[in-house]
């Protein structure tokens, strides 16, 4: 079978003019884990992608979360990073990973997704609104309280537990990512 490899000058250019504009996107979004990130990815997409978070895309496998959160959203995820997995015990963490606690996975991965598209900006605003505190409501039932620390995020669980905005406003298709340096718990999960 012989391919037709003729291209016209027209699509040629639309094809560069393609490729250039996604690189440029790219470009404007933050690097997570060493890799660049496409807002025209979903957030499974390009979190597969980063060196820094590959515990998290496994959690996500095993809690079967990966067609919720390939969907059209839109999300706004908090991601633990594997340094800020590496702070729950192995022992805890092969436990969570094991098929039989798959459902207290799952709470524990939606308690670090909001419902909505909240860029850092947004999120401050929300704050200064509340008096320096905001209540964030996540899928997974939980409440984070969101406050400025300098010009940085920091999010605290219902177990007191605190996490810094590392990267923000990593943009998907699909929402948005905020990196974090901690794993966020449910009321009464320690970690």
């Amino acid at each position: 079978m012989k391919m037709n490899t003729t291209f016209t000058l027209g699509a040629l250019a639309t094809a560069t003019a393609i490729l250039v504009a996604g690189n440029s996107a790219a470009q404007d979004n933050p690097m997570v884990g060493g890799a660049a990130m496409f807002p025209s990815k979903t957030i499974v997409e390009n979190a597969v992608n980063s060196a820094d978070h590959t515990t998290l895309v496994a959690a996500v496998q095993a809690a079967d979360l990966v067609d919720t959160l390939n969907s059209a959203g839109p999300f706004t995820v908090f991601a633990p990073t594997n340094d800020a997995f590496g702070m729950i015990s192995e022992a805890s963490l092969n436990a969570l990973l094991d098929p039989a606690n798959k459902g207290q996975l799952q709470q524990i991965l939606t308690c670090h997704v909001v419902a909505a598209n909240a860029m850092s900006d947004a999120i401050a605003g929300m704050i200064a609104d509340d008096g320096g505190t905001h209540p964030v409501e996540t899928v997974g039932g939980c409440t984070l309280q969101a406050k400025m620390q300098g010009s940085e995020i920091v999010l605290t669980d219902e177990n007191g537990r605190s996490a810094s905005v590392t990267i923000s406003d990593v943009r998907q298709s699909n929402g948005v990512i905020h990196v974090i340096d901690r794993v966020m718990l449910p009321a009464g999960q320690a970690g």
